[in-house]
């Protein structure tokens, strides 16, 4: 190894070594989870592994309520107490899911699925309810 290289490559290894934050993280896809960012992604990631993709429900180790076409969920205070404070089986979420979040999904499951509640669920509704 010519001592040219064998510089250049110390260099580089102490480069890594002083910036570990910037090391790439081992393993496919790193192993840092993804968090959902929008009320889309709070439902995709979160809540259809329970409530099936088309919002529907399933029976099985578990019941699992349908979303879809909920009467319920025309008042936006069920939702967000269901999602904030979980109820049986379904966790609770508070603390997990940000207020913005909470909102946002709770507005997600509201106008999606066959449900036509298009009032936005908002942040500080959220807050008024379970105090964040």
């Amino acid at each position: 190894m010519t001592p040219i290289l064998r510089t250049a490559l110390f260099a580089a290894c102490a480069i890594g070594a002083a910036f570990p934050a910037a090391a790439d993280e081992p393993g496919p896809g790193g192993t840092k989870p993804l968090l959902p960012t929008n009320g889309e992604q709070v439902y995709k990631m979160v809540c259809q592994s329970c409530h099936m993709p088309d919002a529907k429900g399933a029976v099985g180790a578990g019941t699992f309520p349908a979303l879809a076409s909920n009467t319920n969920l025309q008042v936006p205070e069920y939702a967000i107490m269901m999602i904030s404070n979980g109820r049986g089986a379904m966790p609770a979420f508070r603390g997990q899911l940000s207020p913005k979040l909470i909102a946002e999904a709770s507005t997600y499951i509201r106008t999606h699925f066959g449900n036509k509640y298009k009032k936005v669920v908002t942040t500080e509704q959220v807050a008024a309810i379970v105090g964040q």
